[in-house]
């Protein structure tokens, strides 16, 4: 698996990354088994980043219970902000936000974690500080080692142009591209590491209709796109096609792909690693077609 540094963390990462939110929001502890096959198969086909949250169910126990002993194989990142599991508090407090990175130490055995990140809070929460305040002091005292932003629009921006985080992660695909056009070059002239979530658009390319209600508007948006006829260049695999549609832009980092199919896991890999990169006529027509409609497009939160 391609390696590239995170920004200016010093981290390798590899481009594609392990999204944990389905195996946490999929699967109980009593799917220990399932969850480990999804997980070491990541690390052995060389992904070494994986990506949670206090709020993706069992995702963080799930790490702890399969694949802790491998902690020198892998990145791990998780997110905070959120009430969630039990707890009890304000979003976005001091508290909240120390006892959801202390729960996530403990829930993942380890005694560091690599990244924190705020999970999508909204600018004028950013702007208050207090956030903002307690991961940094989290960061300070070595809980982890660097803090990130995950979230879109106004907030990302000002995120990103606040000097405050080492990493941003947000949402990019083929019909979710504007931060190709807002983020990408503040970010990256910054040096923060951008990682990639929700790259392949819920799978909604080449379909007839969409298969989940969340992505509602980007099947939408694709039936739009799709609409002045086939993208010449491009791979007919559409998950393939919306992987090396991200992972054409070199501004990003790691792009993170969630599946409970440890055979999944392996063939994203494999399609990365053998299939990639996409041609330039192909990463021109999809910016072109989206520069010409998608300009009042905001990203999904």
């Amino acid at each position: 698996m391609e390696m590239t540094p995170l920004g200016k963390t010093g981290l390798k990462v590899s481009r594609l990354g392990g999204g944990l939110a389905r195996i946490g929001e999929e699967l109980s502890m009593a799917d220990v088994e399932e969850a480990g096959q999804v997980l070491n198969a990541a690390l052995d086909d060389g992904i070494n980043f994986l990506d949670t949250a206090a709020c993706y169910g069992v995702s963080e126990e799930l790490v702890g219970r399969t694949v802790s002993h491998r902690r020198d194989e892998y990145i791990l990142a998780t997110k905070c902000g959120h009430v969630t599991g039990g707890a009890s508090g304000k979003l976005w407090s001091t508290q909240t936000i120390e006892d959801s990175i202390e729960r996530s130490l403990q829930r993942m055995k380890t005694d560091y974690l690599d990244i924190v990140q705020l999970h999508s809070c909204d600018r004028a929460t950013l702007e208050r500080g207090e956030a903002v305040e307690a991961l940094l002091n989290a960061k300070r005292s070595g809980k982890t080692r660097f803090v990130g932003f995950s979230g879109d629009n106004d907030a990302a921006l000002w995120a990103v142009e606040s000097g405050f985080f080492d990493t941003l992660q947000t949402s990019f695909n083929f019909v979710d591209q504007r931060a190709r056009i807002k983020l990408f070059e503040p970010a990256k002239s910054r040096g923060m590491g951008i990682i990639i979530k929700r790259p392949v658009a819920n799978g909604v390319w080449g379909l007839d209709r969409s298969p989940y209600g969340y992505a509602d508007e980007y099947f939408s948006r694709a039936k739009i796109l799709d609409a002045t006829g086939p993208i010449l260049g491009g791979p007919d695999d559409p998950m393939l096609a919306a992987m090396g549609f991200v992972l054409g832009h070199s501004e990003v980092d790691t792009a993170i792909v969630g599946t409970r199919n440890p055979a999944h896991m392996h063939r994203n890999v494999e399609q990365v690693e053998t299939k990639l990169p996409v041609s330039q006529e192909f990463l021109r027509e999809l910016h072109h077609r989206f520069d010409m409609v998608g300009d009042k497009w905001a990203q999904l939160t």
